[in-house]
């Protein structure tokens, strides 16, 4: 298996740690290998190309090559691993993770590059995307018989079955890149006219900055507005508990993690109308859909829950149950094995 390196802040990352939480290095022989670590684009390159002579010297030791991927640079980097695993003999897994890979793909990429694309998709055996969405859209650059939809999915183990209700309603949390595609600029203002109104709401951001001055946004407005910092295991848990609404107001989403880690702990999910996003909450039933770059959209909607009791507590029971049913890392990693599978022979 490929994919970023383990410890980078992001949604790959986070799911392939989860399947090692699920124990599927004890189900399958399995190598995994770092592709991206942060840092500079030199790093980055140094990285890519120390992946690659790795990945070419055990490559044979193996039936399956696992490619995780999302757009842009992603796919191109990936792409190389993908042409080698094939002229080696081997069976490859393609795992499509990005967002922003309709825009990627019909906006910025000529025609050569689109071809190229599609002679990449072409050469994997077997395909993973997130939603239905994605693998209508996917169908139409390649074979859609060999495309499957698996969603991502969060460690059950340790969580309350039972149904407590939402956490403080009066406290808000964001987990994600810091920026704005990821609709920071809008979730500050909106919380900023809230707490004009309730001096008791609070926001809680936890993740990387990756624009400058949305850090300075914060700051200025760190009386009711904490950067928790990148949270994971038993500290991102007590935000999840301790939070009664999760929000998440991005511009595009391939799936949305967050989403799902905001329903299992009996969060109030407000999230923006999105990529993958429709395909896991059912709007008013299990949580709030808002239209992206929308502040005043989605201040409505956090105060929605915020007053209205009833509400919160249906959201935040059918989400829990949603998550736990659904989303279970276990039940994905069975899944995922039948994949290895069926390609293997």
């Amino acid at each position: 298996m490929i994919g970023p390196d383990r410890g980078v802040h992001g949604g790959i990352s986070a799911l392939v740690n989860s399947y090692y939480e699920a124990g599927l290095q004890d189900k399958v022989e399995l190598k995994y290998i770092g592709t991206m670590k942060e840092g500079s684009k030199l790093k980055k390159l140094m990285i890519a190309g120390l992946a690659f002579i790795k990945f070419m010297r055990v490559v044979d030791r193996y039936d399956v090559v696992h490619v995780n991927c999302s757009s842009d640079s992603s796919f191109m980097r990936k792409s190389s691993f993908i042409k080698y695993a094939k002229r080696r003999g081997k069976k490859v897994l393609l795992h499509q993770h990005g967002g922003d890979f309709v825009n990627y793909y019909s906006n910025e990429l000529d025609e050569k590059k689109k071809r190229y694309v599609r002679d990449i998709l072409d050469m994997a055996d077997s395909m993973l995307v997130l939603t239905d969405k994605w693998r209508d859209f996917f169908g139409t650059l390649t074979d859609k018989n060999k495309i499957h939809v698996l969603p991502n999915g969060v460690v059950t183990k340790g969580i309350n079955k039972g149904d407590h209700g939402p956490g403080d309603m009066d406290k808000i949390l964001f987990l994600g890149r810091i920026c704005r595609d990821k609709g920071v600029k809008e979730l500050i203002a909106a919380v900023s006219e809230l707490h004009k109104e309730n001096d008791r709401v609070r926001l809680y951001v936890g993740g990387i900055f990756e624009e400058p001055d949305l850090l300075k946004d914060i700051e200025e407005n760190s009386t009711f507005i904490k950067h928790i910092g990148w949270v994971s295991g038993a500290d991102k848990d007590k935000y999840l508990d301790e939070c009664g609404i999760m929000a998440v107001p991005s511009y595009f989403e391939g799936f949305g993690l967050s989403v799902v880690e905001g329903m299992l702990h009996g969060c109030c999910v407000v999230a923006s109308n999105v990529g993958g996003i429709p395909d896991i909450v059912d709007d008013e039933a299990d949580g709030l859909l808002v239209p992206p770059k929308d502040a005043f959209a989605l201040k409505k909607a956090i105060e929605r829950v915020m007053k209205d009791k009833d509400l919160a507590d249906k959201l935040s029971g059918n989400g829990k149950k949603k998550a736990l049913e659904k989303y279970s890392i276990e039940n994905i990693t069975s899944q995922l094995l039948s994949y290895y599978d069926e390609i293997s022979g």
